[in-house]
């Protein structure tokens, strides 16, 4: 969970995910939309459906791996993760490199490699030399710990670092110069027209996507990828006695921002199979309390929240009671030619 997370949000995520699923074979044994729900806010789901699968590897060979080779052959579990479940769990001396332990390498040995590409690897090497036999649990948790307080991105304390006389950086005044991190891709622009229907008893619609690629395994209202045109083709799967511009919603990922026209609609009959999209693998209706056990994310949250405060609030986007709301996109373009 720590991973591409900080520990403040994560502490009451981590509480309620052990109370539920306190053994690997309680994970294991979960369906995996249990488990979805129980990361839903938490972003980056691979690693909840990685997780799930390395604790049915772990319960089917009734024993967990305790040295880095055999943790590295679970689904998700990288180098980092290995040596740090090793090392920690079972005092095998392997080095481990996080953000911070990779700052505080490049600052006492002047590392001059971008830390987004080769510099990462020098700083496995090191981690590798350095670790001692004995206690390397202790001694890699000092290290991060040594980067997330002291030896920080930004007015580290270096007057406070137990290492700081033997800091090169510090020495040539290259402390704010160091980690050199190579320029981040910018997240691409992508639009993206979602419908938010529902039945006329309340009962609202959802999909739940492939179980590979973006939100994989995630419940959500249908959504297709483009401006109202597109929209117009995957609205045109279902019965729609009306349908309404919502509002709009935004959400970044770490390569995209999302801009998310959300359409408010009212079925007029129970959907078949064949209108099913092929980004989604099932659809079905949920009520609102049924919400919570899903597997949603944050996005999916913020479109089903735009829609409720539209019909919160009628106007002249929404209004329920209309017997047609105002159509949007293509059709509506035609009526007014």
């Amino acid at each position: 969970m720590l991973q591409q997370t900080r520990v403040d949000t994560v502490m009451p995520y981590f509480e309620r995910f052990l109370a539920r699923f306190p053994t690997p074979l309680a994970l294991a044994e979960a369906p995996e939309d249990q488990v979805l729900a129980a990361w839903s806010g938490l972003g980056y789901y691979r690693r909840a459906r990685m997780l799930h699968a390395g604790a049915r590897v772990v319960a089917d060979r009734a024993e967990m791996p305790r040295d880095r080779e055999g943790l590295l052959e679970l689904p998700g579990v990288g180098r980092y993760t290995a040596g740090a479940i090793a090392s920690i769990a079972f005092e095998e001396p392997v080095g481990l490199v996080d953000g911070n332990v990779a700052r505080v390498f490049a600052r006492i040995f002047a590392l001059e490699d971008d830390m987004r590409r080769a510099g990462m690897k020098r700083a496995e090497a090191l981690a590798e030399e350095l670790v001692p036999a004995k206690k390397p649990g202790d001694w890699n948790q000092a290290l991060m710990e040594l980067g997330a307080t002291i030896c920080t991105p930004r007015a580290p304390a270096c007057e406070r670092c137990p290492v700081a006389s033997s800091c090169r950086a510090r020495a040539e005044g290259r402390v704010d110069e160091l980690p050199v991190m190579g320029e981040k891709a910018k997240p691409k622009p992508q639009r993206v027209q979602a419908l938010v229907a529902r039945t006329k008893d309340g009962r609202v619609l959802l999909a739940r996507r492939q179980s590979s690629g973006l939100f994989a395994g995630l419940w959500e209202p249908p959504s297709i990828d483009g401006d109202e045109s597109a929209g117009d083709e995957l609205f045109g799967r279902f019965a729609l006695a009306s349908r309404a511009l919502a509002g709009r919603v935004t959400h970044v990922l770490s390569h995209r921002r999302l801009t998310v026209d959300v359409h408010a609609a009212v079925l007029s009959k129970r959907p078949a199979g064949s209108a099913l999209p092929a980004a989604y693998e099932a659809l079905d209706l949920f009520d609102e309390a049924a919400l919570d056990g899903l597997g949603i994310s944050k996005l999916a949250r913020k479109i089903l929240a735009a829609a409720r405060e539209a019909a919160a609030s009628p106007g002249p986007l929404f209004d329920p009671k209309m017997p047609r709301a105002r159509e949007t996109g293509r059709r509506a373009r035609a009526r007014q030619s």
